[in-house]
């Protein structure tokens, strides 16, 4: 049964301007295998990072909380398998919550273009 579902929309530039800007921010917001992930793809990388920004955003609405409290953006890590796919790695204040709310499933779809990166999150609750 569907629990909930989060979706969220970037601009990919406004990505590319905020990493070029306050490189700092690539480290706050994202894991090492995160950036280690988006900076494989060269020129496109910005478009792997909206991406993931975008899914982040996505799992907070569909946990309902928003940013606040304990949460970090650590705590919601995007991670492909072997063929290329997303998945999330849910840890500390984000996995008490879903888990909280009962989600025994995460699912994650992400696309981008040039220009706009999309990520599409369905928490279910299995009987």
């Amino acid at each position: 049964m569907i629990l909930s579902i989060g979706v969220d929309i970037v601009e990919v530039y406004r990505i590319r301007e905020t990493i070029a800007r306050t490189p700092r921010f690539a480290e706050r917001v994202f894991t090492a295998g995160e950036r280690e992930y988006c900076e494989s793809k060269g020129v496109a990388a910005a478009q792997s990072y909206a991406g993931r920004f975008a899914a982040k955003e996505a799992f907070l609405k569909a946990i309902q909380t928003g940013w606040r409290g304990k949460i970090t953006w650590h705590d919601i890590e995007i991670i492909s398998d072997a063929e290329g796919v997303p998945t999330l790695n849910i840890t500390g204040e984000a996995k008490r919550i879903a888990d909280e709310r009962g989600a025994t499933s995460v699912h994650l779809s992400i696309s981008h273009t040039t220009e706009h990166a999309v990520a599409q999150i369905i928490l279910e609750k299995r009987p």
